[in-house]
This record gives C-alpha cells, sequence and structure tokens, in this order.
C-alpha cells in the first residue's frame, strides 16, 4: 500500500469478498508498471487530477486464479487461471454500451483510479465481465504480461502496419520492446531508437533489424512511427520521420505537455492515434502469447516477494536481476 509520497509498505487489509457479478482472484504474480512507481513519488497526474488518492492499493498487471464467485457469476469461473481488463468501465453509459468502456468518463481502474484495490496483493476482487481465461500455454510469467501486452498488440494494431513495412519504436522499455516483437510478428521490418544504456543493449539482444540513437536514426522511410517514449519532444519527431499518408501512434506519456505541427500533421496527410489501456488487446495478446509468435517473458528482469515491493518502488534493483525492464512479484498466500 502506497500512503504518501515515497511512503509504501506491506500491510494486513481485510480480504476481498465476492460481489454481485465479481469474483475474488487469489493473485499468483502480478507486475510492476511504471504508473505504479509514478503513485509512489506523487508525480502521476491521477494525483493531481483528483482520480486518485493516498492511501491505494496499487497493482493492474496480474494473474491468478479464481477462488470465489460472487451472485450471479457462473461457478465454472472457480479454479481457473486468469487475467484481467484493468479499465472498470460503468457498463451503463453511452460509451460503455458504444465498446469503449476504457474511456468511460465514471470508470475505475485496478490499481489506479478511484481508488479500487489493485493486484499487488493476496487478493483482489473483479468484475466478472472483465476476465479473460489463459491457456495452459501461457505460464504465470507471461500471464502477468498480458496488460502490458495488450496495450502494444492496440499501438502495432493501430499502425496499421503491411508485412515488408518499415516501422520504427521510440523508447525501449516495457511497451516499445513489446511492440517491436508484436510489430516483428506481423512482418515488418523493426527498428528502435533510444537513449544510450542498459536498455538499449537489452534491445540489441533480440535481433531487430535495426536499435538506434537520435544521433545514428539512418535516413530510411518509416512506414509507421510509436512513441512509447516519455520523452517529451518525441512526439513532434515522431511527426517529422513518419512517411507522407502514414501513421505515428502515442502511447507513452511524458509528464510536460507534448506539441505537434498539425500543419505537419495535415499537410503530410498522416494519421495521429492515441493509445490508452489493453482492453481491446488482452485477447489478441492472450492469443500471441498462447502461440508462441511472441514471447515477453524475457523482458522480466527479476521476481521478487511482496515485502520487497518498496523498495522496488523505490528504484532499488535486484541484485539478481537481469538487463530486463519489467520486475515482477511472485505472491504467496499466508497459511
Amino acid at each position: 500500500m502506497i500512503t504518501g509520497p515515497g511512503q509504501a509498505g506491506v500491510q494486513d487489509v481485510e480480504p476481498p469478498s465476492a460481489a454481485t457479478g465479481e469474483v475474488v482472484v487469489d493473485v499468483a504474480r502480478a507486475g510492476v508498471c511504471g504508473t505504479d512507481v509514478e503513485f509512489y513519488t506523487g508525480e502521476m497526474q491521477y494525483l493531481h487530477d483528483g482520480h486518485a488518492a493516498y492511501p491505494m492499493r496499487i497493482g493492474h498487471e496480474w494473474m491468478g486464479t479464481v477462488s470465489a464467485v460472487g451472485s450471479g457469476v457462473d461457478p465454472a469461473w472457480i479454479g481457473r487461471r486468469v487475467t484481467g481488463d484493468t479499465m472498470l468501465g460503468c457498463q451503463r453509459c453511452e460509451r460503455c454500451h458504444a465498446g469503449f468502456h476504457h474511456v468511460c468518463q465514471f470508470r475505475d481502474e485496478i490499481g489506479v483510479r478511484n481508488g479500487r484495490p489493485g493486484a499487488l496483493a493476496e487478493q483482489v476482487a473483479v468484475p466478472a465481465w472483465a476476465l479473460h481465461a489463459l491457456p495452459d500455454t501461457v505460464d504465470d510469467a507471461a500471464g502477468a504480461m498480458v496488460e502490458p501486452g495488450g496495450n502494444a498488440w492496440r499501438s502495432v494494431d493501430a499502425a496499421n502496419l503491411s508485412a515488408g513495412d518499415r516501422a520504427l519504436i521510440l523508447g525501449p522499455g516495457t511497451i516499445g520492446l513489446l511492440c517491436a516483437l508484436f510489430a516483428r510478428a506481423a512482418g515488418a521490418e523493426v527498428h528502435l531508437l533510444g537513449r544510450p544504456g542498459r536498455s538499449l543493449e537489452f534491445a540489441r539482444t533480440f535481433g531487430f533489424d535495426g536499435v538506434w540513437t537520435e544521433s545514428e536514426l539512418p535516413d530510411l522511410a518509416w512506414h509507421a512511427v510509436i512513441d512509447s517514449s516519455n520523452a517529451p519532444h518525441l512526439p513532434a519527431r515522431a511527426l517529422e520521420l513518419v512517411e507522407p499518408g502514414r501513421r505515428i501512434v502515442h502511447v507513452g506519456l511524458a509528464g510536460s505537455p507534448s506539441l505537434i505541427d498539425t500543419r505537419m500533421l495535415a499537410l503530410g496527410d498522416v494519421t495521429a492515434v492515441g493509445i490508452l489501456g489493453a482492453s481491446a488487446g488482452l485477447d489478441p495478446t492472450i492469443a500471441a502469447y498462447g502461440d508462441g509468435s511472441v514471447d515477453p517473458r524475457p523482458l522480466v528482469a527479476a521476481t521478487v516477494e511482496l515485502e520487497d515491493l518498496a523498495a522496488i518502488l523505490a528504484g532499488t534493483r535486484p541484485e539478481h536481476a537481469g538487463a530486463g525492464p519489467k520486475i515482477h512479484v511472485e505472491i504467496a498466500r499466508q497459511s
């Protein structure tokens, strides 16, 4: 639980109950996201917009096993390995009815928005409609990578790539690397751009067609540019780089406003797409992980226990960690 900026720890709380239409999941594994770190530091915009407040229970990248169901829920869910949608629309408004529950004005977000408890805990309560079953071919590590994978799948889908197209991904973090993996699975020529350092060196281990710093980036035709970074200048750079008539996709968020020249957008007949959340990408991501066309597990640098989480949020990297960007928490139920 995060109780204030720079204040986090493990606390005993009342276990969740399965309300009408909901289930309780015994969490087996959960990922630590940059959003979680921003809540810890106090930088996350929702804290300033009134959509989140301390104390809060974080965790929105998770998998586990359904242990209880509420009234109106099929008991066949009990014992099934699942993950779930983070974005919990009200299910009543026009946006939800039109399939846009992830941008519902009244939505909760698990571990993120409106105080909805998250999954960096032994158990989490989830509406049954938000569940997604995991096949045996998706292990626990991959299951806890479905949520970030869904964001990446949606980004690549929005880029409208065809086999043989050349894609440039800005930012070699978790989402950027997953975008690159999905783009390669779609048959694209894949390049990544980032700052010199561990992340860029790790990206080179995947054998992508090119991994570059800004000063090294070659003058090539980029048929799609996906910005998964948090650099304020890169959205404008994406627009400068992309081929006319093609697409730029923005899935990364900077801590300050990012500006683009809409004259360039219009005169280049470029389509700009914003991506929020994994909702529509969860099932395709599970399918890709299940058939092996995308394997997210190399991105997991270390798996720690819940008691180690506060140190991870504070920026401590486990001594045994590999080079990947993602830290997982393996959660053992206390007897």
